[in-house]
C-alpha cells in the first residue's frame, strides 16, 4: 500500500500546484526527491559507543540502516584527523520518504517544546529545505529512558523545485508547519 502523503500528492497536490504556477506539463510540477537525516557526534572518534547509539537511534527513527560518516580532511581546531568517524546519516527515498515526512509533520514536530513553526527562510536557491531539531527524543520510536545523550538531527528535504517559491508551495501543500 502506498504512503498516505504520496497518494495525496498524486491525487490533489499536483493539480493544485499546476493551477497555481500555470505549468503546461505534470512533469514540471515539483516533487520530493529525497530526505536526508544527518547526526554529527563531536567525540565520535574517541567515544565509539556514542556513535553506535546514534546509528541505532537514527535507524529506529527512519526504519532504514544509518551509515557512518567520516571526516574528509583534518581540522586542527576541532582535533579531527582525516578518516575519523564524525557522525551518521540516512537518505530516504521512495515510499519511506513520504512515511517519514508524514510522521515528522503530524507526530514529531508537535512534540517539540515551545514550537512556533519552522522558519520559511531556510530554503536554498535550488528549492531544498534544511532545518534541525535539537532533540532526537521528539520521535516516538525513541525510548526516553534508554537515551544516554541528547543530540540534534539535521534534516534536509530535497525537491525538484526550480526556486524557493515552488518549494515553499510544495511543502505548504504537505501541511508543513511554517511560521507566519
Amino acid at each position: 500500500m502506498a504512503a498516505r502523503l504520496k497518494e495525496e500528492y498524486n491525487n490533489n497536490i499536483k493539480k493544485r500546484l499546476m493551477e497555481q504556477f500555470k505549468f503546461k506539463s505534470t512533469m514540471q510540477v515539483p516533487k520530493l526527491e529525497k530526505i536526508v537525516l544527518n547526526v554529527g557526534i563531536g567525540d565520535a572518534h574517541s567515544n565509539s559507543n556514542a556513535l553506535k547509539t546514534a546509528i541505532e537511534e537514527l535507524t529506529w527513527i527512519t526504519g532504514q540502516r544509518a551509515v557512518k560518516t567520516v571526516a574528509k580532511k583534518s581540522i586542527a581546531n576541532f582535533k579531527i584527523r582525516d578518516g575519523y568517524d564524525v557522525g551518521c546519516r540516512v537518505t530516504l527515498r521512495g515510499d519511506k520518504k513520504y512515511e517519514f515526512l508524514d510522521r515528522l509533520i503530524n507526530i514529531a514536530l508537535p512534540r517539540v517544546r515551545d514550537f512556533r513553526g519552522l522558519s520559511p527562510k531556510s530554503f536554498d536557491n535550488f528549492g531544498n529545505y534544511n532545518f534541525s531539531v535539537k532533540e532526537q527524543i521528539i520521535f516516538p520510536e525513541i525510548d526516553f529512558d534508554k537515551v544516554d545523550k541528547i543530540h540534534g538531527i539535521n534534516i534536509t528535504i530535497v525537491t525538484t523545485a526550480k526556486n524557493k517559491e515552488e518549494a515553499f508551495a510544495l511543502l505548504k501543500e504537505f501541511k508543513m508547519p511554517f511560521r507566519d
